[in-house]
C-alpha cells in the first residue's frame, strides 16, 4: 500500500468518526456537514480516471457506495419524518480502512482507547489520527495578491488544559460556502500560560482578487476531549478581506462555534 492510499485511508477513517461522533451526540448540524465534505471526497475519488487514482476499479465501486450511504444517513438527519432510512449503526460499519485494506488496520493508525491525559496525544485524538493539511503556495500570477497568514498563538484561560489543539482555517462567502480548500493546521507546537502557540503558515488557496465581495477567513480553535471521544470547537474568529494588511494584527475570539453563529458576519 502506498503513502498516499494510507494516508486517504487515514483521513476518510477520521472523518467518519467524527461526523459519527457528532450524529451520536445530537450535533445534527455538525454531522451533516461532516458528511457531505466527506461524501463529496469519497465521491471525486470514485470517478476519478483510473490513472488519477490509488485504487482500482472495484475499490471505486465501493467507495461510491460508502458516499452514498453518508448521503443517505445526512438525508435521514435532515428529514422531519420520524423513521431513518439510514441508521448510524450501519454507517459506523463502513470504516473505510477495514473494506478497502482488510488485514492491515494495524499500519493504518491507532485505534481508540480510553481517556487520555492532557497533551498526552491519546489515542483516537486529532494528533494520533489525522496530521495537519495545510497546502502549498500557488504559483504565482502576473498582476495577482497571494496572501501567506502566520497563525502564532491563541490566548486562553484554560489554555493548558486543551488536548491536542488545532485551528481549522476556511475562506467563506456570505452564504457560508466554502471558496477555497480547508486547512486543518498540525497539534499546536505547545502551550505556556495562558497561551496555545502555533507558529505556522497558512497560504490562502486562491488570488484575493479572484474572492467574491464580503469574502472573510474564518478560524476554528479545536480541542479533543476524551471523556466524550470527540473533537470540539472551542471558538472561533474571523477577518474580512478589508481588515488583511501586512504586519502582526490581534482578532477577537467567538466563543460560539462556526455552526451556531451561522455565518451571519
Amino acid at each position: 500500500m502506498s503513502e498516499v492510499t494510507r494516508s486517504l485511508l487515514q483521513r476518510w477513517g477520521a472523518s467518519l468518526r467524527r461526523g459519527a461522533d457528532f450524529d451520536s451526540w445530537g450535533q445534527l448540524v455538525e454531522a451533516i456537514d461532516e458528511y457531505q465534505i466527506l461524501a463529496r471526497h469519497l465521491q471525486k475519488e470514485a470517478q476519478a480516471q483510473h490513472n488519477n487514482s490509488e485504487f482500482t476499479e472495484e475499490q471505486k465501486k465501493t467507495i461510491g457506495k460508502i458516499a452514498t450511504c453518508l448521503e443517505l444517513r445526512s438525508a435521514a438527519l435532515q428529514s422531519t419524518q420520524s423513521q431513518e432510512e439510514f441508521k448510524l449503526e450501519d454507517l459506523k460499519k463502513l470504516e473505510p480502512r477495514r473494506i478497502l485494506a482488510p488485514g492491515e488496520e494495524e499500519n493504518l493508525e491507532f485505534e481508540d482507547d480510553e481517556e487520555g491525559g492532557a497533551g498526552a496525544g491519546p489515542p483516537g485524538s486529532p494528533s494520533a489520527r489525522v496530521p495537519g493539511t495545510l497546502l502549498p503556495r500557488l504559483p504565482s500570477e502576473p498582476g495577482m495578491t497571494l496572501l501567506t497568514i502566520r497563525i502564532e498563538k491563541i490566548g486562553l484561560k484554560d489554555a493548558g488544559q486543551c488536548i491536542d489543539p488545532y485551528i481549522t482555517v476556511s475562506v467563506k462567502d456570505l452564504n457560508g460556502i466554502d471558496l477555497t480548500p480547508v486547512q486543518d493546521t498540525p497539534v499546536a507546537s505547545r502551550k505556556e500560560d495562558t497561551y496555545v502557540h502555533f507558529n505556522v503558515d497558512i497560504e490562502l488557496q486562491k488570488h484575493v482578487e479572484k474572492l467574491t465581495k464580503g469574502a472573510a477567513i474564518f478560524f476554528e480553535f479545536k480541542h479533543y476531549k476524551p471523556k466524550k471521544r470527540f473533537t470540539s470547537t472551542k471558538c472561533f474568529a474571523f477577518m474580512e478581506m478589508d481588515e488583511i494588511k501586512p504586519g502582526p494584527i490581534v482578532i477577537e475570539l467567538n466563543p460560539l462555534t462556526l455552526k451556531e453563529r451561522n455565518c451571519s458576519y
